[in-house]
């Protein structure tokens, strides 16, 4: 027999140690419900008549995202879920996830979109990354993707649009941002107001570690693909997340403590760097909102 769970006789499946709680299937997916739907009601004023637009890649986040919403949402005739799944170009990964996100969506009975970068653009992320090397793939399809959900979300109507950032997304995201000093782009992560023509963004699982995730999907045997980006190890943000899972496993909670850190800051920082210093204005190219007259998915696209 191992070890017990803390809140009932049941085998443990998981020790949390920023907790020191052992937990058993029942009560570890009972605590991240709880988690989420705390998120979403200290952060995201989710009201009735809502559209919520889901960013669907078929990973183990954005799976979970799009199951746990399912399950709060779903029953309720005033809520709309519409899954958007983005296709990069990437060749050997991305139809794979395509699949598994058909496969959830159907499973679910939620209406799927497919967008396309080759549809959008003109170019596969592979062919523009042939073709263009000034910047890694990742700046491209950061870039291209949001500027795509966004318009997708846009055009179905969305008044938000949930990602599947997680825990260990967030504190990265956060981390990279000080070590860039980039301290207005940390109030644009949490923008305390609406920006028209934008749609609202919410990370329900922002409090959710990365590995109970995972395991979430697991236990709860949800569709997914946990193959890794080809173009993964491009990205500067592997090194912030080694650096602070080796803090975690020394320091258990400090991603839980640099996000908590960071949402008693933005309040402070907005007063500033208020939203209204980055005045937006219409792509010239596009007529996408942005801040400096060319859109920077036009600028990465050589238009203008």
């Amino acid at each position: 027999m191992g070890i017990k769970c803390t809140k009932c006789d049941n085998e443990s499946i998981i020790y949390q140690k920023y907790s020191g709680m052992h937990l058993c299937k029942k009560h570890f997916v009972e605590d991240a419900e709880r988690k989420i739907k705390l998120t979403i009601r200290k952060n995201y004023n989710i009201g009735r008549d809502e559209t919520i637009a889901v960013a669907l890649s078929g990973g183990k986040d954005s799976t979970v995202l799009l199951y746990v919403l399912n399950k709060i949402f779903g029953e309720r005739p005033d809520i709309n879920l519409v899954a958007i799944t983005i296709d990069e170009g990437i060749e050997g990964y991305r139809s794979h996830t395509i699949q598994k996100s058909k496969e959830l969506a159907d499973k679910l009975g939620v209406r799927h979109i497919i967008r396309s970068f080759a549809e959008e653009y003109g170019l596969t992320l592979d062919e523009l990354t042939v073709r263009e090397r000034l910047h890694g793939a990742c700046s491209y399809c950061g870039v291209l993707r949001k500027k795509l959900l966004n318009k997708t979300a846009n055009e179905v109507g969305a008044t938000r649009l949930a990602i599947g950032h997680n825990l260990d997304d967030e504190a990265q995201t956060i981390l990279l941002n000080h070590l860039k000093g980039d301290v207005s782009r940390l109030v644009r992560l949490d923008p305390p107001r609406k920006i028209e023509g934008l749609t609202l963004r919410a990370k329900p699982l922002r409090s959710i570690p990365e590995k109970e995730v995972a395991l979430y999907a697991i236990v709860n045997e949800l569709p997914m693909d946990f193959s890794e980006c080809p173009y993964a190890h491009e990205a500067i943000r592997g090194e912030v997340r080694d650096m602070l899972n080796e803090f975690e496993a020394s320091h258990p909670g400090t991603k839980h403590s640099l996000l908590s850190g960071f949402q008693k800051l933005v309040p402070i920082l907005a007063k500033e760097y208020p939203p209204e210093k980055n005045k937006l204005s219409e792509c010239r190219v596009c007529g996408d909102l942005c801040t400096e007259g060319l859109c920077q998915a036009c600028k990465l696209l050589g238009n203008g």
